[in-house]
């Protein structure tokens, strides 16, 4: 290792470090690669690491014992690998945060001449485009309220019909498509209502008053619906009396690191106000670095799609790459974007708002780490499990071959991020295999969690560890499997025992073990989870099978195709020309026309 650190180039670049088993431990960028790896060194008398390096630092340098590097041509280009590296890869002295979202705006398009609000996630071409938001949680809720309190066009359609609907009978629109309004009275109307986005009590005040109103009649659930609406819209925005005279637009992050988690903190002024908030708990609070905190949460926030943002960045902490992710930031959207750490005025109360949620926040979630903890002690894993994925699949003698993948983040489900597959291998090994690998295609986007359980035995263990290898991905695996009666494994049996792999051996727990309770649920959720669509996926296919029976397509002449094509699916996109080559014109023409003409609910 030591030629290569004397010999690397002043290149913009990104570096890693490897042990001695080939495993990434940690992705740094350098505007200078020579100049940044060899200060990490001393070369006289040995070569050995720099002790004034930080103790994380060092303990990493330890353990290296092989370096790479990639050149590009500027340090923005360097930034941005870094941070895809980081993210996809997971090195083990990397901090990695994982608030991926896309948080939602309302928006309008004034172009129109009787407008209306709508969300987005991403740029919307125009000319006359406003934006409000971000709103992390609660936009819907918002955006619904407008169409409540304000007569605005209520659908897309409406303009189209040319005549008063429903919604001007019960006073929510005033029938612009009959032109009993005019374009100047309505954007009046759309004035007040872009006022209401961002200062929000009258909004409250007068959905409040139609709750009341709806409770009197003894309309509940739209009462319910209200008081649910006006919940989220409060929760919008952390309280403050920090207003500013002059309109300023902000975006404000805080990061605080605490013993067992970390947490980021998002306040968003628009117009002098604070309009909503947002935090997130992050891992690998051990190997903490604060200048790689606000460069992932910076990098992975504004992204070329985020439609609005604010001119001026308030970080709680200045850190080492502020200036060069402003740089990066100002030309990745074509204007000025500036970081700063104010230390005095009103600036530096909304900071100190920020960290008074972070602390807040870290202390409600000191103790309730419990299980996950006593999980990471038990199977010696690189961090507690904070997130894991769990995998499943499901099939019938390689019929309806599907997989599952179930979250668990924050000590519930994240049923958001489930995920289904549909798996072309009729063998349990391969569609395992199939599985996993088309997770591991895609943690560029959504990144590796912090523990993986796999339903199986040492076999699926031993697939997955090697499969991380290849991708250089640093992830802790386990795979759960019943013990084996009369050769075979049935979760009915109950004398039968769960038997957990780990790659330090095998571990047996007693049945009354809550550390056993905490696996096992995983692993039924996913069981649940994959079984549900196979049922669904198997309904389907008998449905079909059924209606081409029917038409004169024999069980022999569907087994020929399922053993050439492999699944159903791919029957079903095969080409009539393809379905001809297997069987004949006429079979070809009655799957062509009959295959997937049923729906299963």
């Amino acid at each position: 290792m030591q030629s290569i650190v004397q010999n690397l180039p002043s290149s913009a670049g990104v570096y890693q470090y490897f042990d001695a088993k080939g495993k990434l431990l940690y992705v740094g960028k350098a505007k200078n690669l020579k100049n940044r790896v060899k200060s990490y060194w001393r070369f006289t008398p040995l070569f050995k690491p720099n002790e004034t390096q930080s103790s994380r630092i060092l303990k990493m340098l330890q353990e290296a014992t092989k370096l790479e590097y990639i050149v590009v041509e500027t340090e923005e280009d360097a930034l941005i690998l870094e941070n895809s590296l980081i993210k996809q890869l997971k090195p083990k002295y990397n901090i990695l945060l994982r608030d991926d979202k896309t948080y939602p705006y309302i928006y309008i398009d004034e172009t129109q001449p009787f407008a209306r609000f709508e969300i987005t996630r991403k740029v919307i071409k125009g000319k006359n485009i406003t934006y409000y938001g971000p709103f992390p949680s609660g936009g819907r809720a918002l955006l619904d309220a407008l169409y409540e309190v304000y007569p605005l066009v209520q659908r897309k359609s409406c303009l189209k019909e040319a005549k008063a609907c429903l919604f001007h009978q019960i006073g929510k629109c005033l029938a612009p498509c009959e032109a009993k309004i005019t374009p100047e009275t309505y954007r009046d109307i759309i004035s007040e209502a872009k006022s209401a986005i961002t200062k929000r009590k009258t909004l409250i005040k007068t959905l409040e008053e139609k709750m009341i109103q709806l409770a009197i009649q003894e309309r509940y659930e739209e009462a319910a619906l209200l008081r649910d609406r006006m919940q989220s819209i409060n929760s919008l925005a952390i309280t403050s009396n920090i207003d500013f005279a002059n309109a300023l637009d902000l975006d404000i992050f805080a990061i605080q690191n605490g013993d067992e988690k970390g947490v980021v903190v998002k306040l968003f002024m628009r117009g002098g106000k604070i309009i909503s908030s947002a935090y997130t708990y992050f891992r690998h609070t051990h190997i903490f670095d604060e200048n790689e905190a606000y460069k992932q949460a910076l990098l992975e926030f504004y992204t070329i799609d985020t439609p609005h943002i604010g001119k001026q960045i308030l970080t709680a902490h200045s850190f080492e790459d502020s200036e060069q992710v402003a740089k990066g930031l100002s030309l990745r959207y074509g204007e000025k974007i500036e970081i700063l750490t104010p230390q005095r005025g009103a600036k530096a109360r909304l900071i100190s708002l920020a960290l008074q949620n972070c602390e807040e926040l870290l202390r409600k979630t000191q103790n309730d780490t419990t299980i996950e903890q006593a999980i990471a002690d038990l199977l010696d894993l690189s961090v507690i499990p904070y997130r894991i994925e769990t995998f499943d699949n499901s099939h019938m003698m390689g019929v309806a071959a599907v997989g599952g993948m179930v979250v668990w983040d924050e000590q519930e489900w994240d049923k958001k991020s489930y995920r289904h597959f549909a798996l072309e291998h009729r063998d349990e090994y391969a569609q395992m295999k199939e599985m996993l690998s088309r997770r591991i295609g895609h943690f560029n986007e959504e990144p590796a969690p912090d523990l993986w359980i796999l339903d199986g035995g040492q076999a699926n263990l031993a697939l997955a560890l090697s499969l991380l290898k290849d991708a250089q991905v640093n992830l802790d695996v386990i795979a759960i499997a019943k013990e084996k009666l009369d050769a075979k494994a049935h979760r009915a049996k109950g004398a039968a025992k769960d038997i957990i792999y780990t790659t330090h051996g095998i571990l047996e727990l007693k049945a009354n073990d809550k550390r056993l309770h905490w696996i096992q649920r995983q692993r039924d959720e996913a069981h649940r989870y994959a079984i549900t669509y196979h049922q669904n996926k198997k309904r389907k296919e008998d449905t079909q099978i059924s209606l081409l029976a029917k038409k004169g397509v024999g069980k022999a002449t569907l087994k020929k195709l399922i053993d050439y094509f492999g699944t159903f699916e791919a029957i079903e996109c095969a080409s009539f020309e393809e379905i001809e080559k297997v069987t004949n014109t006429k079979i070809s023409a009655i799957i062509k026309n009959n295959i997937n003409k049923t729906t299963v609910i």
